[in-house]
């Protein structure tokens, strides 16, 4: 009974994130963030509801008994639904892109290159500077709507430095690689062609000094 329950544990609970990483290209997990545990106060007062209907359904004859303990049922099964598909959803920084992973029967990828990302907006609001979470709105190139907005982000401002990191050290490294290119490009020849311009005005400030002629053997 362990291994039906471990499949549908993995299949439905699990994400699995680390089958969508490059590993061949080196892509390594920055950071995967979960929902901020406020989303699942919800499904929490569903569950404390159908508690009630429960309690309520024990006090009433059996012929009417059965309208509550149906609206405990359902209740449970909807809390059960919204916090698993809140469990499902993530966030994910790599050193290479953000991407979301989301859907409990159905999975829905969004990514984006870290390079791609223009601005990022961290948006805190009253009750979630007291509990520690906040939105994130990105502005990409691409504009996925898939990434457009991450709400319930707990820590949001330590992962938003951590993209900006990221966002600088990629960077960096763009801008060296374009160096590289250009310097290649250009070859030897512009090189050498610098060089004998800097000789010739070395030798136009300075120019050569006549030699002094040469004796000459006359006839006799």
């Amino acid at each position: 009974m362990t291994g039906p329950l471990r499949w549908v544990r993995r299949a439905l609970a699990d994400p699995r994130i680390v089958r969508h990483l490059l590993s061949d290209e080196g892509e390594v997990v920055v950071d995967e963030v979960r929902h901020h545990w406020v989303v699942y106060l919800l499904p929490i007062l569903e569950c404390l509801g159908a508690l009630l209907l429960f309690g309520v359904m024990i006090n009433l004859p059996v012929n009417a008994a059965w309208v509550p303990f149906a609206a405990a049922l359902v209740l449970l099964a909807h809390a059960g639904w919204r916090a698993l598909n809140e469990h499902m959803d993530r966030f994910v920084i790599t050193n290479m892109r953000v991407f979301r992973v989301k859907g409990v029967l159905t999975k829905k990828i969004a990514t984006t290159p870290i390079m791609r990302i223009l601005d990022i907006t961290v948006d805190k609001p009253f009750i979630g500077r007291i509990l520690g979470y906040g939105h994130f709105i990105f502005e990409s190139a691409a504009q996925d709507q898939g990434l457009r907005e991450i709400k319930y982000v707990g820590r949001p401002d330590q992962r938003d430095l951590t993209i900006q990191r990221l966002l600088q050290r990629s960077g960096l490294r763009a801008t060296a690689k374009e160096q590289d290119d250009e310097e290649e490009d250009e070859g030897p020849s512009a090189a050498t062609t610098a060089a004998m311009a800097r000789r010739r005005a070395g030798r136009a400030n300075h120019p050569r000094q006549p030699r002094p002629p040469t004796a000459r053997r006359l006839p006799r």
